[in-house]
């Protein structure tokens, strides 16, 4: 099915506020709509964590190397310990055990070599895991894209969308790959730490905890605040990326109105706020260390002045105020990396809340069980009693019913806003009707699937979008098993053959993003070909060739014409010549047909219809 553009200007000012200046229908989105409230920090942590319980057995690798190495760790300042005292003597008589010094100096440097060996396999696993975690959240969270209605994408611009499935997971990775091996390595040096502390020294012990609960009320005080920042970075951040991707999408209008200096004022006052807000947060969160150390150097002063007073007392060992300093550096050090670790782990929840908020928006509903393929379709179409509003107050179609007999053709004419292309909208089931029934071969399209009710249609709108590929494969989008001498045909009926064959490349042309390489009338003609090769049971033309000169124009009609020929057609169209061969034609005004008939029984009636073909007729004179 092809894809493409239409827009209706009423209809867009009749949007609700969360969808901004995006109209729903076939165009560009850019609406802005308002960032919801995250959830909260346990249930997103939790939730992440389904993600990350998936790695089970590569986490407890991780894990188990962590014990490893942390074990090492342990035991190394224990062995400082003991060498020192080799040192100074152990019996008080100056003796130097040279031997006992030398096997503490061997195991110390073995067990070094294997924490480090350990420490690299950690990360090494971690790289792995954590990338696979953030492929699969990225993956559900495109998935979950596809089954969105449009009216997700209505309300919310393109650039803050990509924003959560780019910055927002990447920000998921950094935080997992970061934190998780500190997080598993420094609780098992804290409890570790703590137990050698107690059995060197309680004494000790207790002089080096009272810096815990000052590390305690900074880490909270601090997190707290980033907590926000860092929700609200992200926030800003996607308001910034979708500012650019509307800029860059619609560049040529910006040049053509000499936009470039608001524009640039716009993108400053956004930018502004995401560097006040992430200026706040780096702030923050940089107050958490130097803070940390000020506290720990505390803690080691009553380490230091406790120690001196046991040893003098000889109650302790200088050895056992060594070791017990070195613990006590393992204890605080893992602290301080867990309070830091929280400070980082709120910039990657964050960017969890907002991936995990479009999880959660409302899929299209799905079929109903006893939903039937909708199988050699013949096109016939009704409409009955069909009321329809994008806001529930405001009613865009009233209650609109009319039928379009199969192979039969039918032109949708009115002025802006009146609800041509929302009545497309219906009929492909992008938007369900409040009121009435829409059926399709005699059954309620409600009662088919959608996928095989959306394959009967091709659409072709006034402006197309093409894919970044070749030519070819654009025109196989709708049709991939085509064979390339049906392409060929389809190309030729559309009048596009000519222009490609005098590429360089033919049909292995390679298209810049939407086919930028090319004219508009070029991209509109590969866009019909595109759904004569699709050989749909219906088709949509939305101003189809509004954006080809006349000349080509002629030769194009004629095509669509033999296209048409036998199967069911809607045609929405201002120039009125373009539809005078149509069976019926209906004038839509406010939402209701307030004419129907064909073209000479309608000019006939010197009724709307007439009106507005006389208006057209002395303009083009």
């Amino acid at each position: 099915m092809s894809n493409g553009s239409g827009t209706e200007a009423k209809e867009r000012n009749e949007m609700p506020l969360l969808a901004g200046p995006g109209r729903p229908g076939f165009g560009n989105r850019l609406g802005r709509g308002p960032v919801e409230k995250p959830k909260h920090f346990n249930k997103t942590l939790k939730r992440l964590w389904q993600y990350i319980g998936k790695e089970r057995k590569g986490l407890t690798a991780v894990f188990l190397s962590i014990i490893a190495s942390a074990s090492l760790g342990l035991l190394g300042p224990y062995f400082i310990g003991v060498a020192i005292d080799a040192i100074a003597g152990t019996g008080g008589d100056g003796h130097v055990y040279f031997r006992l010094l030398a096997i503490m100096i061997i195991v110390l440097a073995a067990a070094y070599v294997t924490e480090s060996a350990l420490t690299f396999l950690q990360g090494w696993l971690m790289a792995g895991i954590s990338q696979r975690i953030v492929a699969n959240l990225r993956h559900a969270l495109f998935g979950k894209l596809q089954k969105l209605p449009l009216s997700f994408f209505d309300s919310r611009p393109h650039g803050e969308v990509m924003s959560r499935l780019s910055n927002d997971i990447d920000n998921i990775s950094n935080t997992i790959s970061q934190s998780a091996t500190q997080l598993m390595s420094g609780s098992i040096a804290i409890v570790g730490s703590l137990a050698m502390m107690i059995y060197l020294s309680p004494v000790l012990t207790v002089a080096s905890l009272i810096t815990v609960p000052l590390v305690y009320l900074l880490a909270r005080t601090v997190t707290r605040r980033t907590r926000v920042l860092f929700r609200d970075q992200q926030a800003q951040l996607g308001r910034l990326n979708g500012q650019i991707e509307e800029t860059i999408s619609g560049m040529e209008i910006v040049k053509a109105f000499n936009h470039e200096g608001k524009s640039i004022q716009e993108f400053e006052a956004v930018n502004a706020k995401l560097y006040e807000v992430g200026l706040k947060a780096q702030i923050w969160s940089g107050f958490l260390m130097p803070l940390l150390n000020i506290i720990n150097n505390l803690g080691f002063a009553a380490v230091a002045i406790v120690g001196g007073i046991l040893a003098v007392n000889d109650l302790i060992t200088v050895g056992v105020i060594a070791s017990f300093l070195s613990y006590s550096r393992q204890f605080v050090r893992p602290l301080n990396e867990l309070a830091n670790i929280y400070n980082v782990l709120q910039s990657g929840l964050a960017g969890a809340e907002r991936a995990f908020e479009v999880l959660d928006e409302q899929e299209e509903p799905a079929d109903p069980p006893d939903a039937v393929e909708l199988k050699h379709p013949k096109g016939h179409v009704v409409f009955e009693n069909v009321s329809f509003g994008y806001r529930p107050d405001v009613p865009i179609l009233k209650r609109i019913s009319f039928e379009a007999p199969q192979g039969s053709s039918m032109a949708l004419v009115g002025p802006t806003g009146a609800g041509k292309t929302t009545i497309v909208n219906l009929v492909t089931r992008f938007y369900d009707a409040n009121q009435g029934k829409i059926l399709i071969d005699g059954k309620d399209i409600r009662q088919y699937t959608r996928d095989s009710l959306r394959r009967c249609f091709g659409i072709v709108l006034q402006d197309t979008y093409l894919f970044s590929g070749t030519i070819r494969d654009n025109i196989k989008y709708g049709n991939p098993d085509a064979t390339d001498e049906e392409m060929i045909e389809a190309a030729t009926l559309a009048n596009a053959n000519r222009f490609i064959e005098r590429l360089p490349q033919k049909y292995d042309t390679v298209l810049s993003e939407n086919g930028s390489n090319l004219s508009q009338g070029q991209r509109q003609l590969l866009a019909i070909a595109r759904v004569i090769l699709a050989k749909p049971s219906i088709l949509i033309l939305d101003e189809a060739t509004s954006s080809i000169d006349t000349r080509t124009e002629l030769h194009i009609q004629d095509a669509l014409l033999k296209l048409m020929k036998g199967r069911t057609s809607f045609v929405i169209a201002h120039r009125l010549n373009t539809i005078r061969d149509a069976d019926s034609i209906m004038v839509i005004d406010h939402g209701e047909i307030v004419e129907q008939g064909n073209h000479e029984t309608l000019l006939a009636g010197n009724g709307a219809y007439s009106r507005m073909f006389m208006h057209q007729f002395r303009g083009m004179g």
